[in-house]
């Protein structure tokens, strides 16, 4: 066991492929696995990069995920004000038992039978965009016409949350994102999305319906005598923002990766029963949320061997864990057929993604329509000209211009 101290690297954050992780991550692997890193938010931690240690570390109870800690490790500044204490942060940022039990309050609604009651509805949204796609101008903004708007409808009409005002939620949502704004903006951002949810919370609390994943947590609650409104915005901020970017930008990498590579879209064409298997790979090349996998530990404790001492912050590169070849053969190569379901691009553990069943369903639903209705479908400009996310949090494509 050793007891490493000292800071090596500046944690590198930008991917110098578009569809590879920073070359760093395979330096780091190679010879220093668990070092020490310097962040962006001028803190230190760990940086894992071998999948078994970042499985390991995921699934041990001595590690925290609570992000008001100042030991948490940040990938940008932390705001200049301290959070309003009457907003509780929800899921991602509890520790059992209080996140066991919030986390049961809510797993019904992302099922696989529920996911399947979704399905038409999300179709019927699906097929909408895409009319409306072949009817505009070409070349179109694929972001705008489709990777944006599907998954943000969907995630609004299960929350309840009103579509008309997406404009508004994208645009704080994309601020606390950026690497780019400054901490004072970051927290506008903040407080303008949680300001807007706590209003709506009260509201619904007013006139709680069974119509909505909101409604339906309140009238739980009511049930059981436990109302907590500050647990209802919190979950609602933690949904609203997950449920819309991560699944928006998944589309428009998966597009770009499929038709760049066609060999592998001809299998999907000829057996849509291969969707699903696509899915899973496109979610291991990219790992588009790393940063969820960071946790600050609570005791000593030894994962591959080297002494994490309570307290140290720990970065999951969950991104360097989905291509560490102890793991997958020939990482780097994009395999519909690899069947590689233990990739940590969701997680892992008792954190892993709540909403994945929903997120596999409309990338599924997405991949084969647009596949299937626009045939000729190609990017309109060199990929090398494509604008990807290296300044976000989650990564993607800030556009996706295609024609057909």
């Amino acid at each position: 066991m050793t007891d490493v101290e000292e800071t090596t690297a500046t944690l590198p954050l930008a991917r110098k492929c578009p569809f590879s992780p920073p070359p760093e991550y395979e330096t780091l692997r190679a010879e220093s696995p668990i070092s020490r890193v310097g962040l962006p938010s001028g803190q230190t931690a760990w940086a894992l990069t071998r999948l078994e240690d970042i499985r390991e570390m995921l699934s041990s109870p001595h590690f925290s995920s609570d992000r008001r800690n100042p030991s948490f490790p940040l990938l940008v500044a932390r705001p200049v004000r301290s959070e309003d204490d009457s907003f509780r942060p929800s899921l991602i940022g509890m520790d059992p038992p209080e996140h066991s039990q919030a986390r049961r309050d809510v797993v019904g609604e992302f099922t696989v039978k529920r996911m399947k009651a979704l399905q038409p509805r999300i179709q019927q949204i699906v097929d909408d965009h895409i009319d409306a796609l072949l009817a505009g101008p070409k070349p179109a903004d694929l972001v705008q016409a489709l990777s944006l708007p599907v998954p943000s409808l969907v995630i609004c009409e299960l929350l309840g949350v009103p579509y008309a005002d997406h404009d508004f939620f994208q645009s704080c949502s994309s601020r606390m994102l950026s690497r780019e704004v400054s901490p004072e903006e970051r927290q506008t951002a903040f407080e303008g999305l949680r300001n807007y949810l706590d209003d709506l919370v009260t509201k619904k609390e007013a006139n709680a319906t069974e119509d909505d994943l909101l409604g339906r947590q309140i009238l739980k609650q009511r049930e059981s005598g436990e109302a907590d409104h500050g647990e209802l915005v919190g979950l609602a901020f933690l949904l609203l923002i997950a449920g819309h970017e991560t699944t928006a930008n998944m589309i428009s990498l998966g597009t770009v990766t499929l038709l760049e590579n066609p060999d592998q879209l001809a299998k999907i064409k000829a057996d849509p029963g291969k969707t699903l298997a696509a899915i899973e790979e496109l979610l291991r090349v990219f790992t588009i949320a790393e940063s969820a996998t960071s946790r600050f530990a609570t005791a000593d404790v030894e994962i591959g061997g080297t002494l994490i001492r309570a307290g140290d912050g720990v970065v999951g590169l969950s991104n360097a864990g989905n291509h560490d070849p102890a793991g997958f053969e020939n990482p780097d190569t994009f395999d519909i057929e690899r069947g590689a379901r233990h990739h940590v691009a969701f997680g892992f553990g008792v954190h892993q993604c709540l909403g994945q069943n929903l997120a596999r369903l409309e990338l599924q639903i997405v991949f084969d329509t647009l596949f299937r209705r626009v045939p000729d479908l190609r990017i309109a400009v060199p990929v090398d000209e494509l604008q990807f996310k290296h300044d976000s949090t989650i990564y993607g494509l800030h556009a996706l211009p295609v024609t057909w």
